[in-house]
């Protein structure tokens, strides 16, 4: 294999020079915020929409639920403003955890491990087991935070006077995943982000 790095690339000589001039000490380079969460939040199995505007969360959602046959089913959501926005794909929303799916928001992106962090602003007293298998999760770039401490402090800082409770993450989107010893007691959730650049 490196034979043919060298036959095919006439910039391998000057690449492993500037690979051996780097010092095994010297830090590594850190990645923005948002590669670091897309790169996780993939790595854990999260299926990830950007858009650049509303018309393509709208186009976005519509072809969530063309995909996965979605019309027409009983939606869980408690946020009055989602249940608007999304208004007009003859969704049923209820305040049901039996329904097809969980439509929300989130308090922050985690960039460090891909998770999504929710509080009881989003999921009232609920555990994670007792809501929907399948969840659409709208968030904007925004909310973009490098690791969960940047999160709850944000939490913090938009609720001075009542900080809510339930504080949770989710981080296991792979279904055809094997659990081992880390994921233990998370729940696996089928979740789809679609996430809305604000900046």
């Amino acid at each position: 294999m490196s034979l043919f790095k060298r036959l095919l690339n006439p910039n391998y000589k000057s690449e492993e020079k500037a690979k051996s001039d780097q010092s095994k000490y010297y830090p590594e380079e850190k990645l923005p915020t948002d590669e670091k969460f897309t790169y996780n939040f993939n790595k854990n199995g999260g299926k990830f929409l950007y858009c650049e505007n509303l018309e393509e969360v709208l186009e976005s959602f519509d072809n969530i639920l063309l995909e996965n046959d979605w019309y027409e089913k009983d939606v869980f959501c408690i946020n009055d403003q989602l249940m608007s926005r999304f208004d007009g794909y003859n969704l049923n929303f209820t305040k049901k955890t039996n329904a097809t799916f969980f439509l929300s928001t989130c308090e922050s992106l985690v960039a460090n491990n891909g998770s999504i962090l929710l509080c009881s602003n989003q999921i009232k007293e609920k555990k994670l087991k007792e809501l929907p298998f399948n969840f659409v999760i709208f968030a904007t770039t925004s909310q973009l935070v490098d690791n969960i401490s940047e999160g709850l402090r944000n939490i913090k800082n938009q609720s001075r006077s009542h900080i809510p409770s339930n504080i949770t993450t989710i981080q296991d989107f792979e279904t055809e995943k094997e659990k081992d010893f880390m994921s233990y007691g998370s729940s696996t959730k089928n979740l789809y982000l679609l996430l809305l650049e604000d900046l």
